[in-house]
């Protein structure tokens, strides 16, 4: 099945409780974390995701664009994140390894994020042991940008290699992911679609979610 994970940079966050709950039927809630550095923007930090944690019983899917993820990703995980996940290109290989390790060591799930700029190559040291690859269809750092067809070679590419090496690994896609785009996505081997404005500007949350799901 389809999971959709909606992105909460789209909610209202003086309304952040109640927005949360609209997406009730969706798979994962999607926290966006931005330093200023690794991206442009500044986001949210592990408080907000602790507060987030007390309102729902959803999964926590939070993508770090961070610096030195490893600094930070336990006390995230403990903070109540189901899932984390960093930047191939925010460290170095070494310390993107040690930050995988920390996850996993807070019995929690890790996984590793590329830029539209990075080949799919850069994930095979991390392919075997991660339970999640998110490929960006978007530069990241911004909401509501427009989505990137020509990544969809790399998410076939990853499809291919998951399928042989870690079959239950999750495929996750992210940026400008909409009702028009939901279907190449998918047809390319995701099987996680990030939503952020596509979910939370419609009329109906749950009837453009069961769309999202092809």
């Amino acid at each position: 099945m389809i999971k959709i994970a909606p992105s909460i940079l789209s909610a209202d966050f003086a309304n952040l409780e109640r927005d949360i709950g609209r997406i009730a039927s969706a798979d994962y809630v999607h926290v966006d974390v931005m330093d200023g550095l690794f991206v442009p923007n500044i986001t949210i930090g592990i408080p907000v995701v602790a507060s987030i944690r007390k309102v729902t019983q959803m999964p926590l899917d939070v993508h770090l664009m961070i610096v030195e993820p490893v600094r930070y990703v336990e006390q995230f995980c403990d903070a109540g994140a189901d899932l984390v996940t960093v930047h191939v290109e925010s460290d170095t290989p070494e310390k993107i390894q040690e930050a995988l390790d920390k996850i996993h060591a807070k019995g929690k799930r890790g996984g590793i994020v590329l830029k539209p700029g990075t080949p799919a190559e850069a994930a095979l040291p991390y392919l075997e042991q991660v339970e999640l690859i998110l490929v960006m269809t978007v530069e990241p750092g911004f909401g509501g940008q427009k989505f990137m067809a020509d990544q969809m070679e790399k998410v076939s590419t990853l499809r291919k290699w998951i399928d042989e090496k870690n079959p239950a690994c999750e495929l996750e896609v992210d940026g400008g992911v909409s009702p028009e785009t939901c279907g190449t996505c998918i047809a390319a081997g995701a099987n996680v679609l990030v939503a952020g404005s596509a979910v939370y500007k419609a009329e109906d949350i749950p009837a453009r979610i069961a769309q999202l799901r092809g």
